[in-house]
């Protein structure tokens, strides 16, 4: 990819600093820059997408032909002393940047390695021609004049890839499943329906860098033989959805979606489905459901939706991180990307870091990097706390399909297997750090909440089984439990696992049993029966969901 252009500043345009204020601040340093005229003038101004750190915002970086500085939660005000730090007539202006400048050997930057987040920051997300100088659809053109759609999967399947949404699939086989089927009409979705409290990894690729994800989408669907794909957005992402059909249009304006892309003979149709928000079109019969207009409920598999998918033709499903990797994965290589993380979990991950920590943002590193890596050295742990947890009490993984991990697992390292041996899983990647005032209990109730709310209601398991689960908790949280009622909440959590149609219901229990397998003193304490139990220290929620 082009390097940064030299002497700009570069405006963080996502939701996290938009929500802060940079808006505003972008305005000022336009009307400060025609104010003070001479070499400010030289200063571009340029709005891109995720700078990362998104809970220090707004974020503005300086690029300069010597290298690139970072600075957080500025003001309106400090316009002027940002473009005399540009252009290096920054004196008297020191003051007014004061603790606004992120060391660039930071841990949070030092230690991440970007794969799919390398466009987030650089890239003006509105622009398909800033978008072109950066290195988008170089390889799309690449792949359709000089690969055949089986070089392409061989390349994804060297890499080791597994989809990130969740499951951990196998990417280059489920492309392989779906390009094998009998002739005819094929279909390619991208999975952008991200509903896990805690997880914004998808929206900031999309509000970011949407031409990879088109780029990454269009060599999908030639490497499977589509020519017809979906993206299925949730209409809680209007910034998201807004850049994305922008980009859409620029690429057909260019050339590189519709007919004859790039020159070649391959003939691509890419629309957005905006979903309504259900979290369990997530789960991918239900989200197909949603895309053909009926109601967004799963169904039994098989037949996998590579086999049967949109209405009834093969249907390649990916998420979001999944389709931004494919490019890069083209440009070095599928040995160079396995090169990276481990033995069975190959590449980087993306994570979405909230709660009880002090760095709070985006992270992207590479698989196997242990959780207190992620969060103490790059998170900084919870703020003002001390001690060899860094006041960490367990960290939550995976979402609501997900568990919490004690602090002290926290060498344990981030990998599909490492996870799901604990108890939890990778999930799309949210990583909520709790502190250690934090009532386990209570968190598990949370999340139940969440899954009844969520739930479609069409088997009993899920619809009847995780109310009478949250019935259970209310009672533990309340301190009205007894024991036996802990022993109703283990086995209901088994049958609601064993028994539900798809994954909402099946993972619903995940948070109840691994707070009970690592926290059940708790859980003990809290019933109502003195002679068996000890009284619950008196505990807080904090604040689990950005």
């Amino acid at each position: 990819m082009a390097g940064p252009t030299p002497l700009q500043l570069r405006c963080c345009a996502a939701s996290g600093c938009r929500s802060a204020g940079s808006e505003a601040l972008q305005a000022a340093l336009l009307a400060a820059r025609d104010q003070l005229g001479g070499a400010a003038e030289a200063v571009t101004i340029k709005p891109v997408g995720c700078l990362r750190l998104c809970g220090r915002g707004p974020l503005v970086a300086l690029d300069r032909s010597d290298g690139s500085e970072l600075y957080a939660e500025l003001t309106p005000d400090q316009a002027p002393a940002l473009l005399a730090a540009a252009t290096g007539l920054g004196d008297g202006q020191g003051d007014a940047l004061a603790g606004r400048r992120i060391d660039p050997a930071d841990p949070f930057f030092a230690l991440q390695q970007a794969v799919v987040l390398e466009g987030c920051g650089l890239v003006n997300p509105e622009s398909i021609d800033d978008a072109l100088a950066h290195g988008s659809y170089a390889q799309l053109k690449r792949v359709l004049l000089e690969c055949t759609p089986e070089q392409v999967r061989d390349q994804v399947k060297r890499s080791g890839l597994r989809g990130r949404g969740g499951a951990g699939y196998p990417t280059g086989l489920k492309w392989d499943t779906v390009a094998l089927q009998p002739p005819g009409a094929r279909t390619v979705v991208c999975n952008a329906d991200e509903g896990d409290p805690g997880a914004f990894m998808d929206r900031s690729v999309l509000e970011s860098d949407p031409h990879r994800l088109i780029e990454g989408m269009a060599i999908a669907a030639y490497a499977v033989g589509a020519d017809q794909g979906y993206v299925y957005v949730r209409a809680e992402y209007p910034l998201a959805i807004e850049r994305l059909r922008l980009a859409l249009k620029q690429a057909r304006a260019k050339g590189l979606l519709g007919a004859g892309i790039a020159g070649s003979s391959f003939n691509l149709r890419l629309e957005v489905r905006v979903g309504a928000g259900a979290y369990v079109c997530g789960e991918e019969t239900a989200l197909l459901a949603s895309i053909q207009g009926q109601r967004g409920t799963p169904r039994p598999r098989p037949p996998f939706p590579a086999q049967v998918g949109l209405w009834g033709a093969p249907t390649l499903i990916n998420n979001v991180e999944t389709l931004a990797s494919i490019p890069v994965i083209l440009r070095e290589g599928g040995d160079w990307y396995a090169s990276i993380g481990t033995e069975g979990s190959k590449g980087t991950k993306v994570f979405a870091l909230s709660g009880a920590v002090a760095n709070t943002g985006l992270v992207e590193v590479p698989m196997g990097t242990s959780l207190r890596t992620v969060v103490q050295t790059i998170g900084g742990g919870v703020p003002g706390a001390d001690g060899p947890n860094g006041g960490v009490k367990a960290v939550q993984t995976g979402g609501p399909s997900g568990g919490c991990i004690p602090a002290h697992l926290l060498d344990t390292p981030v990998d599909y297997e490492s996870l799901r041996d604990l108890g939890s899983m990778m999930g799309s990647g949210g990583l909520v750090v709790m502190g250690e005032t934090t009532s386990m209990p209570e968190v598990a109730r949370h999340f139940m909440r969440f899954s009844v709310n969520e739930s479609c209601g069409k088997c009993v398991p899920c619809r009847a089984g995780t109310v009478q689960l949250l019935q259970l908790l209310d009672r533990f949280v309340e301190r009205q439990a007894s024991i036996a009622d802990l022993e109703r909440l283990e086995a209901l959590c088994r049958m609601v696992g064993a028994t539900s149609l798809c994954g909402l219901g099946q993972a619903a229990p995940n948070p109840v049993l691994s707070t009970l397998h690592y926290f059940r003193q708790e859980y003990q304490a809290a019933c109502r029966d003195p002679g068996q139990c000890e009284p619950l220290d008196a505990c807080l929620l904090q604040e689990v969901t950005p």
